[in-house]
């Protein structure tokens, strides 16, 4: 233990404190497990915070990155690289939209997002005033825009002013959103899984209520597929799931696998009637070796059937937790979607479960409040799940 506390101290005096870390120092990463300084492994169920879906140490993702650091790392966007452009081939006939734009986040992927709506609404208009509806308990990043159309107080006090023009409704609730449109409204904003405030998912109803909602008025539907997407609850992206299409999607996470990037993608309609050169740029995003690792993910969900193997294994994780819910009085309802689930706890503290659990080498996260979160890598099998009810049940 030594060694991790020289190097949490270190961390400590070098390193802003604007989180609350875990004393565990990882130093590796094998398949679903991670190991510390000390040699200690854990079972992952959180994956980087849904980051990691194809586990860690794939041969093929590695080889792929290491051969496109030895050819080229960054150009800047003044010139085009081939991997840019087949990340983004691959990208759009996932998503089934029209034009993607690489950037370095989730949350500059919404920056981008905004920024592409309003600019859709003022040439629409001419009007500088417009609206955007977003939802209670939502998060969707903490740059400024992204934290401005996160539905959550705690996170926003702090940093007010804010941008403008935004308007908070419930999820699942259609008539709420109803009730926020005005004629300045030019998007709406959602999840369709809730990640941070709980791990709600959208009913069918309201998603496809909102698109039939923003069709009717010209209002552009910007989902945010940032930790929902990639596969994580079945589909590639979880609004094809609901038969939706939205006008403008973000991604990040585990469309890069553990190299920071992200994506905003618009359809034709918002492609052709928004942002133009010199309206948004970046100097890192869209580079070769993000765009290869990008690329290369898109190979692999394809090579190892993972899609295939998220629908088939989420349901035997979701029979092991309804399990404990049952078990335990503590434990009061499961939800979630796919391979993104969240159990309510009721009357104890869920940092101290998940502080038990890593004594027990196991890793999970919160959301919200008062929910444990499973986000696992893709690749998890039912053994793997029954490894994680049994540490979990210690730490109970």
């Amino acid at each position: 233990m030594t060694c991790s506390k020289e190097y949490m101290d270190r961390a400590e005096n070098a390193v802003l404190h604007t989180y609350n870390r875990f004393p565990v120092v990882l130093e590796r990463g094998e398949g679903v497990r991670l190991y510390d300084l000390d040699g200690k492994e854990y079972l992952d169920f959180g994956a980087g915070i849904a980051v990691f879906a194809l586990g860690y140490g794939n041969k093929a993702y590695n080889q792929a990155l290491k051969d496109q650091v030895d050819k080229l790392i960054h150009t800047s966007n003044l010139f085009y690289n081939m991997p840019m452009t087949e990340a983004a081939e691959k990208l759009l006939k996932a998503s089934g939209l029209s034009k993607v734009f690489f950037t370095n986040s989730g949350t500059e992927a919404i920056e981008g997002a905004i920024k592409a709506a309003r600019k859709y609404a003022w040439l629409r208009d001419g009007s500088t005033d417009h609206e955007i509806i977003a939802m209670k308990h939502s998060f969707h990043g903490r740059s400024l825009g992204a934290l401005s159309v996160t539905g959550n107080a705690h996170y926003q006090e702090p940093f007010k002013p804010l941008i403008g023009g935004i308007r908070f409704a419930d999820f699942n609730d259609l008539d709420s959103v109803k009730e926020q449109i005005t004629e300045k409204t030019c998007a709406i904003i959602l999840e369709p899984v809730q990640g941070e405030g709980g791990i709600y998912p959208a009913s069918r109803e309201f998603l496809q209520g909102l698109r039939s909602l923003c069709d009717e008025k010209d209002i552009l539907l910007i989902l945010d597929e940032i930790q929902c997407g990639m596969g994580r609850t079945g589909s590639m992206f979880a609004y094809q799931d609901y038969e939706v299409e939205p006008d403008i999607m973000t991604t990040a996470k585990a469309l890069g696998c553990g190299v920071p990037v992200g994506a905003f993608v618009l359809n034709e309609k918002t492609a052709q009637n928004s942002l133009v050169p010199g309206d948004h740029g970046t100097t890192y995003g869209g580079n070769p070796l993000a765009c290869r690792a990008v690329s290369k993910v898109f190979d692999l969900f394809e090579e190892e059937k993972i899609l295939e193997h998220v629908q088939k294994i989420a349901p035997y994780l979701e029979k092991k937790l309804d399990e404990l819910v049952e078990k335990y009085d503590f434990l009061t309802e499961r939800r979630g979607k796919g391979l993104m689930q969240g159990v309510v706890v009721s009357g104890r503290p869920v940092g101290e479960i998940i502080n038990k659990a890593i004594e027990n080498g196991l890793f999970v996260l919160s959301a919200g409040t008062d929910v444990l979160r499973f986000v696992p890598p893709l690749i998890i099998t039912e053994a793997d799940i029954d490894e994680m009810a049994e540490k979990l049940e210690r730490s109970f």
